[in-house]
């Protein structure tokens, strides 16, 4: 009997880069298949190929041993193929209904749109994967775990047999975590097959039947979890011994570096979403704030990176009054700043990479006299910078559009860390980034440490913020319920605080 999907021989060319080199790949019926791999190791490219966002240069796609051809996505979706993208593809202001008919509505009469019908066949799929939803509700108002539920129903509502999963525990807390992994289960053993996209060794050791690893645009190996363990994954992704522990001297904290008083912060909508939130830095120590994305962290960085207005409250750096400043200023100051959104607010897409790599200091010695710009310095940095950071490119001078994110993402994070800092202010800097990459920055958020910065580090990956933080603050609905040392932190009690119940303050001790 033929497997479910098999890849032949899948080879993606795009200018100056090979993604993806003669891959093959096999998916059985009710399979879970791990798909591990570095940034630029072309996980991203083969699943476009499969969901028919790109088109292969050679290779062919066979479904039930038959061959098939993907132009679109409409062609992967009538084939049974689903995908669930990490960066949830929903409309906030309709209903789970209206999200998930979006596309494929039912017609009453062929003119009037078939709420019902499709509201009842929510509640079917909803019960019969047990992805309890509430099918009247506004997406804007749900949790980020229910939110992907919806993303999976919409899948499943275009009768998906194959579902990729694209880093879906990345947004998570711990307890949403453990009913994803339910749900994955149950699905499979409905006779659903999935592949599965993390850089979340642990998860993938605990779901997968099988295990397939890239490497530069290859097939690097294949295994399955009772042959592998954590290092071991690692060392094939990057192909070298990984060391997935942080050398973490005692912290010696120093004077306060940065200081928030009574802060207010209004969202988009207008709607306060920093709710007088009070808290210190300190040189030599570095504050983890952990919580669910949407709780406030973002309005609370963009405020203190000036990026966003400070409706009241103070923000200070080394005795400085820097409310409300602008963000060259702050930067001037000593500050480093690894946004959220990289793409937003960490590069200019179509800047060439050499540009990007001296975005916040162009206009300063070295790299300028006067007003002329020193691109010979500038282009030796960037050479050095990308070797440095290991940022996977063929030419510096190709716009930072053209990476991947993870790359993007060592960009962004060559340029704040090559610089004298005393604060730096980091949001996710390990998003979307492989093991390799996220060894290699958590040890420079400790060395800069060390140095004596202080760090304020925002993550929703709790094996991050406890890995690295010396104190521990955790946000809920745009307050601050708790703060406490890392050392007599729990995941449980961490987890808890993260969903809002006040308990988890007392349990998050140890």
């Amino acid at each position: 009997m033929p497997p479910l999907l098999e890849l032949r021989g899948i080879t993606k060319r795009f200018p100056g880069v090979l993604a993806n080199d003669h891959i093959d790949l096999t998916l059985n019926q009710g399979e879970i298949l791990a798909l591990l791999g570095e940034n630029g190791a072309g996980k991203t490219t083969l699943m476009n190929i499969l969901y028919g966002l790109y088109t292969p240069d050679e290779g062919d796609i066979l479904i039930n041993g038959e061959k098939v051809e993907i132009h679109s996505p409409d062609d992967a979706i009538e084939l049974g193929i689903g995908m669930v993208h990490q960066h949830f593809m929903l409309i906030p202001v309709f209903t789970v209904t209206e999200n998930v008919m979006l596309g494929v509505e039912s017609t009453k009469g062929g003119i009037f749109l078939d709420r019902k019908a499709a509201r009842e066949r929510i509640v079917e799929i909803s019960s019969q994967h047990s992805l309890q939803v509430d099918p009247d509700a506004r997406v804007e108002d749900l949790p980020v775990g229910v939110q992907q539920r919806v993303e999976i129903i919409k899948v499943l509502y275009r009768q998906a047999n194959i579902l990729i999963l694209d880093e879906p525990t990345a947004v998570l807390t711990p307890q949403e975590v453990v009913e994803l992994i339910k749900v994955i289960r149950s699905l499979v053993a409905q006779g659903k097959s999935i592949i599965f996209i993390s850089h979340k060794l642990n998860e993938v050791l605990e779901l997968a039947d099988r295990i397939m690893v890239l490497r530069d645009g290859r097939v690097a190996g294949a295994t399955t979890p009772d042959q592998a363990t954590e290092a071991s994954l690692a060392s094939m992704m990057v192909g070298r011994e990984v060391i997935l522990t942080v050398d973490k001297p005692p912290a010696q904290p120093g004077e306060v570096v940065l200081d928030v008083q009574n802060l207010k912060v209004l969202d988009d909508r207008k709607l306060v979403a920093v709710k007088d939130v009070s808290f210190q830095v300190r040189a030599g120590e570095v504050l983890g704030v952990a919580g669910v994305q949407g709780n406030g962290q973002t309005e609370l960085v963009e405020a203190l990176t000036g990026l966003r207005h400070v409706e009241s409250g103070k923000v200070s750096i080394l005795d400085r009054d820097l409310t409300n400043a602008m963000p060259r200023v702050i930067l001037e100051a000593g500050t480093a700043h690894v946004p959220e959104d990289r793409q937003l607010d960490g590069l200019v897409l179509p800047f060439s990479i050499a540009e990007n790599m001296v975005l916040n200091t162009y206009y300063q010695p070295p790299f300028a006299k006067g007003v002329r710009l020193q691109h010979e310095l500038i282009t030796s940095t960037a050479e050095q910078r990308v070797e440095q950071f290991d940022v996977r490119t063929p030419s510096i001078f190709i716009p930072a559009s053209s990476l991947s994110g993870g790359n993007q993402q060592k960009v962004i994070v060559a340029r704040e860390f090559s610089r004298p800092i005393k604060l730096l202010i980091a949001s996710q800097p390990t998003r979307g980034l492989d093991v390799g990459s996220i060894e290699y920055i958590h040890n420079l958020i400790i060395q800069k440490r060390n140095e004596g910065c202080a760090a304020l580090l925002v993550s929703p990956e709790l094996d991050e913020i406890m890995t690295l933080s010396d104190r521990i603050a955790v946000m809920y609905s745009g307050k601050i319920l708790a703060i406490l040392p890392a050392e007599e932190a729990t995941l449980e009690g961490l987890g808890l605080l993260m969903a809002g119940i006040q308990e988890g303050a007392t349990q998050a001790a140890s």
